[in-house]
């Protein structure tokens, strides 16, 4: 069983020690999905909730929250993000996909700035259409990609661990 690295010897909480690690380019990609009704979905893709731009409000809240992440993750380190992207695809129905790719040369990984971003810009399109739909679920949170450091490349293959 892996050793729980944010625990010392004595089970006390501890931020890791990173000083040692390697700097090298890191990148992780994570995924969420939100899920609404057809009228909801509709709305959107035509601009016309009262909020305004649904995708491009959501897209700069992801990008802050990725931002954010050690100040709300308490063993985060805060770290100096390179590039943050939030993407979206859709279904054509009830269903937005998001995507963050966030990126840092540095000694530790983006694995929770990905998956703050992407979770926070699927909170923000739950709050910006609440007002129409309030039964919209948010799901499908998970890393998809991470590379870089000394554990290498990892991918989602749709199996949980």
């Amino acid at each position: 069983m892996a050793k729980l690295t944010h625990f010392d010897e004595h089970g006390a909480s501890r931020m890791v020690d990173i000083s040692d690690k390697e700097i090298t380019d890191r990148i992780a990609t994570a995924h969420a999905k939100i899920t609404m009704k057809p009228e909801t979905f509709r709305l959107i893709m035509d601009k016309k909730i009262q909020k305004g731009d649904v995708f491009e409000v959501a897209r700069v809240a992801g990008i802050m929250a990725a931002k954010q992440t050690f100040t709300l993750i308490p063993m985060c380190h805060p770290i100096n993000l390179t590039s943050v992207k939030i993407d979206y695809t859709n279904n054509s129905a009830d269903t937005i996909d998001v995507f963050s790719e966030v990126r840092v040369t540095g000694r530790t990984g983006v694995e929770m700035e990905a998956i703050t971003a992407a979770t926070v810009c699927a909170i923000t399109i739950y709050d910006m259409c609440k007002s129409v739909d309030k039964g919209m679920v948010i799901s499908d949170i998970h890393l998809v990609k991470k590379s870089g450091g000394k554990s290498g490349t990892f991918v989602f293959d749709g199996n949980s661990a």
